[in-house]
């Protein structure tokens, strides 16, 4: 099932692909905890499924601020079971990890693509296995630190020239990669919200896939006011607004709302809009 790219993986869409998210962690911001237990997980991948992913993207290990890290080997005990379980439906699974270890296990174990929140650069394998493997990445921007004074442009083009270099060395060609602009990885809000605004400039740059993952993130928080579980209003407008500016696949956590939320769009673009 694994693709020779991530345009043949998009040929023929009329929207973008949906990733639903299945995390298998105890504390991740969201839904932490919810689906720890690996029959729930399953059952929970294969609800996102019926309701139209088109990639299930599996972590076990949280990234929200402030997380606390765990090792490989936990890591890959949260998972393996899930994986092995959903690799029997048909569906493009993706690894949530920034661990080579974890991704040449689950890739063995049925897993197709590698997201990535470091874009190749924090495990100096990771490029390595996902080249062996013929795996389609997800690559993150992300940073240490908050810089409020961040030329985002400037640093994306820095981040993501080492990201493409590490690919290039480790044999993998670009059309494997697709690119995540960061939306909640060491930025401010402010930035958060150009980083959307500025999905243009990112392809225009590249010329490669974008990944976008506002999924119930704080940036809408702060627009709103809402607590995570009362941001799926604000998820779904920030993501038809990222969609119109050229995103390729968005990652969420509620995948019917957005499935109908972009079919009608879609319907409306080009019956009423554009075709015209």
């Amino acid at each position: 099932m694994a693709e020779v790219s991530w345009t043949a993986f998009l040929k023929g869409r009329s929207y973008p692909a949906l990733m639903g998210i299945v995390n298998v962690t105890p504390d991740s911001f969201s839904d932490g905890g919810r689906f720890v237990a690996p029959e729930r997980a399953i059952a929970h991948g294969a609800a996102l499924l019926t309701a139209g992913a088109d990639i299930l993207d599996i972590g076990a290990e949280s990234t929200r601020p402030g997380y606390k890290p765990v090792s490989a080997e936990e890591e890959w005990q949260r998972l393996e079971a899930v994986i092995h379980g959903l690799s029997a439906y048909d569906v493009r699974l993706s690894v949530d990890t920034m661990k080579a270890e974890v991704a040449q296990k689950a890739l063995r174990a049925g897993a197709h693509i590698i997201n990535d929140v470091w874009g190749l650069q924090a495990d100096p394998d990771m490029a390595r296995v996902a080249a062996e493997h013929d795996a389609l990445v997800v690559a993150m921007h992300n940073r240490d630190r908050v810089e409020a004074d961040l030329d985002i442009r400037a640093e994306w083009r820095r981040f993501f020239d080492l990201t493409l270099e590490v690919a290039q060395k480790a044999g993998m060609s670009s059309s494997r990669i697709a690119l995540d602009p960061g939306v909640g990885f060491g930025k401010t809000q402010q930035q958060n919200v150009q980083a959307i605004r500025d999905i243009p400039y990112l392809k225009a740059e590249y010329g490669l896939p974008v990944l976008l993952g506002a999924s119930r993130k704080s940036v809408l928080g702060w627009i709103t006011g809402q607590p995570a579980d009362a941001r799926l209003a604000a998820t779904l407008s920030a993501h038809l607004y990222g969609v119109g500016q050229g995103a390729d696949i968005v990652r969420v956590h509620d995948v019917r709302e957005h499935a109908d939320a972009f079919m009608t769009w879609h319907i409306m673009k080009e019956r009423y809009g554009e075709a015209e």
